[in-house]
């Protein structure tokens, strides 16, 4: 029985690096929903195989957080924005693409978490994810829980074998090799003017 329970959890680890691997190089809305689908499944999952989850990590409690949200509501996916860098040459960040949520959205995701959690994991969320006035850009977060993903899986020795978790696998020991962060900042600068504005704007422009 432990054996059919690492062997799903396994597969819960490569679906989620194979999603994730979507997101990063064509992202949409579909993809998006899906990921955040299998983080939840990969956390029960986890917990089902090993006894250890990812309760404790905080873009995990964001996430999680939306991925109910849109569980329930799930036509409010639909108002998420996902923009390439390079249709907005006035900004510097660290990814290729941001992923843009309406900040109202995620404030209504406070309202699926239990009572008894609520305070903590809306500090939690409001402190993990990158807040510019009505918008806020969950895409970083993403990032770092896919990092965090990969550290705690190898942690517990479990083997995956898909080719995206492979790709993962060769980055994250390029990195480690050469003194580079395995993380994001998932800062935005922008040469003039004000992030939030352009942001804003950026967010409207997109049908």
């Amino acid at each position: 029985m432990v054996g059919m329970h690492i062997d799903s959890c396994q597969a819960a680890g490569e679906r989620f690096f194979r999603l994730y691997s979507k997101h990063c190089v064509r992202p949409d809305v579909d993809t998006l929903f899906n990921l955040l689908n299998s983080i939840h499944s990969l956390n029960d999952k986890l917990n089902g195989a090993t006894g250890k989850n990812f309760f404790d990590n905080s873009e995990f409690v964001a996430l999680k957080a939306l991925r109910n949200l849109f569980h329930h509501e799930i036509e409010l996916i639909n108002e998420i924005r996902l923009i390439p860098v390079n249709k907005l040459p006035a900004i510097t960040t660290d990814l290729l693409f941001l992923c843009l949520v309406p900040s109202r959205l995620v404030v209504s995701s406070f309202e699926k978490i239990e009572k008894k959690r609520r305070v903590r994991e809306e500090n939690v969320i409001r402190n993990t994810l990158k807040w510019y006035n009505t918008v806020v850009n969950i895409n970083p977060c993403i990032f770092n829980f896919a990092v965090h993903t990969y550290q705690k899986l190898m942690q517990l020795g479990l083997e995956l074998r898909g080719a995206e978790y492979l790709d993962f696998q060769s980055s994250y020991e390029f990195e480690e090799e050469n003194g580079y962060s395995h993380f994001v900042t998932g800062d935005i600068g922008c040469h003039a003017g004000s992030v939030e504005k352009l942001l804003e704007v950026a967010f409207a422009s997109v049908i």
